[in-house]
């Protein structure tokens, strides 16, 4: 099927769980996880998604804070040197956590992938004060064994990750940006997935303009989580979570339902080339 059939084909199946809902942000680590029914993909639509396996790193943790030592504590970072296991993460100005939206997020966004006929692992499977980690390293080789048919995916799955953050800049910066590693070994793969999700994102979001050549797309070699992944794998900065009209997106089911499914479009213009 065609790029264009498979986009319309999927069209009316990207409104996410809470696209209508005016439900007001939830308690820190107390997101629901994506369990609940969703609509039934098309034929055509679930072609595109026919052995695909898709990795969603939601990033960061709510209870990183309460374990500092284990948190700090250093891992390789994929280019040679070390860096802290993981992070507290970015705040809005009003205290709701990076890694409560990401997780909201990414729930959303695997609710929508296993409707359309997707595999999902996540590299987390709670939100919980209680927990920490996992650590950059491994959550940058979760997917590595599918790709390579040694895991429970068939040798000729399309398996690729996703790693979702949000930026704590100065207020006065908005807008989402993309990351990609330059030495990772599906560097190719993993830029065209990354102009494929800004296209998707645009639609809706204002491009980051405070990121060094203010088209969206940053390169960078420091970044365990793509320096170890071995499949395509952006890391996208969703927004800003210290600018207001970011923040404002970003604490309400309605907003957070908006980028999940501009996500889940650039995730199928990419498998629709």
């Amino acid at each position: 099927m065609g790029r264009a059939g498979a986009l319309l084909a999927a069209s009316a199946l990207l409104c996410v769980a809470g696209c209508t809902s005016t439900e007001s942000p939830s308690a820190p680590g107390t997101e629901a996880s994506a369990g609940s029914s969703a609509p039934s993909p098309s034929t055509s639509a679930a072609s595109v998604w026919d052995g695909v396996v898709v990795v969603l790193d939601p990033g960061h943790r709510l209870g990183n804070s309460r374990f500092a030592s284990s948190v700090n504590a250093p891992v390789p970072d994929g280019a040679g040197s070390t860096k802290a296991c993981n992070t507290v993460g970015a705040s809005t100005n009003s205290g709701y956590p990076e890694s409560s939206f990401t997780w909201s997020v990414a729930s959303m966004v695997r609710r929508e992938l296993r409707a359309l006929g997707a595999r999902v692992v996540l590299t987390r499977e709670s939100n919980s004060e209680s927990e920490w980690g996992p650590c950059v390293d491994e959550r940058g080789q979760k997917g590595n064994s599918l790709a390579s048919g040694s895991g429970s995916a068939s040798d000729s799955a399309t398996v690729l990750k996703l790693s979702i953050h949000a930026d704590g800049g100065p207020e006065s910066a908005a807008g989402f940006h993309l990351i990609t590693a330059p030495g990772q070994s599906q560097s190719a793969e993993s830029l065209a997935l990354a102009k494929a999700l800004k296209r998707s994102l645009s639609a809706s979001f204002p491009v980051a303009t405070y990121i060094a050549g203010g088209d969206g797309l940053d390169s960078r070699r420091d970044l365990a989580t793509l320096n170890h992944s071995r499949i395509p794998t952006v890391m996208v900065e969703l927004g800003n979570m210290r600018n207001p009209a970011d923040a404002r997106r970003m604490t309400t089911a309605r907003g957070r339902s908006s980028y999940a499914k501009a996500l889940v479009a650039g995730l199928l213009e990419w498998l629709s080339r």
